[in-house]
C-alpha cells in the first residue's frame, strides 16, 4: 500500500484500505487524515454527534465523498449511504431548516446556529430500513430545542437520493436498483476494525 496515493485527497500516500462495515466492500486505499475526516464524530453505538467536519464532508467537499463512498456497491445499487453517515447527513443537511438559532453578542452576524447536533437511532445498522433517526440539539444555551425531528429510514434515505441528484449528478446516475447482481443477501463485515470498539460500524 505505500505505494497508492489516497483517493480522496489525491495528494498523500494511503495508509488505510478503507471499506464499508454495513455492506463488506472494499472501497479505495486513503490516507490517516482522510481516513480520520469520514469516521463519524463521537460515534456510540446508536448515536453520533454532528460536528464541523460534515459541512466539508456533505457541502465543499460533497461530490469526492459521495463518489468515494459509493464505491461500495451496496451503498450504490441502494442509492444510500451507511447508516451512521445517512444519520449525520439527515441531521446536517434535511433538518438544518429546523435547528434553532439564538442571538450572537459576539459576532456582527446576528444570530448563530443553537448548540451541537446529534442524531440517535433505534433499531439495528444490519437492518437499517428498520430504523427510526432522532435529531436532537445539545449543549442549548437555553436548554431548549432537544427533540428536533424523527425521521424513519425509509424517508431518509429517498430524501437523500433527491439531494444526491441535485448535488452529484454523476454520482447519482451510477446508482441505482436496476444494479443488484451479485449483491449480498445480508450486510457483513469484511475487516473487523479493532482499534476502537466504538468505530465498529466501519
Amino acid at each position: 500500500m505505500a505505494a497508492w496515493i489516497c483517493a480522496v485527497c489525491h495528494t498523500a500516500p494511503a495508509t488505510v484500505l478503507d471499506h464499508c462495515h454495513e455492506h463488506g466492500y472494499a472501497r479505495a486505499p486513503l490516507c490517516q487524515s482522510c481516513n480520520t475526516q469520514e469516521r463519524p464524530d463521537h460515534l456510540y453505538p446508536n448515536d453520533i454527534r454532528v460536528t464541523d467536519r460534515y459541512t466539508r464532508l456533505f457541502t465543499t467537499h460533497a461530490h469526492h465523498w459521495l463518489h468515494h463512498w459509493h464505491r461500495c456497491p451496496g451503498c450504490r445499487t441502494r442509492t444510500t449511504l451507511p447508516l451512521p453517515h445517512l444519520a449525520a447527513w439527515t441531521a446536517h443537511t434535511a433538518c438544518r431548516p429546523l435547528r434553532p438559532t439564538h442571538r450572537d453578542t459576539h459576532s456582527s452576524r446576528g444570530r448563530k446556529p443553537c448548540g451541537t447536533l446529534r442524531v440517535s437511532w433505534t433499531g439495528s445498522h444490519q437492518a437499517p430500513h428498520t430504523c427510526l433517526l432522532s435529531v436532537t440539539v445539545d449543549f442549548c444555551p437555553s436548554g431548549e430545542h432537544r427533540l428536533l425531528a424523527r425521521v424513519p429510514y425509509r424517508q431518509a434515505a429517498e430524501q437523500f437520493r433527491i439531494w444526491l441528484a441535485e448535488t452529484a449528478p454523476t454520482v447519482a446516475a451510477a446508482a441505482g436498483p436496476d444494479r443488484l447482481d451479485d449483491l449480498p443477501t445480508q450486510f457483513r463485515p469484511v475487516i473487523a476494525d479493532t482499534s476502537k470498539e466504538d468505530q465498529g460500524l466501519f
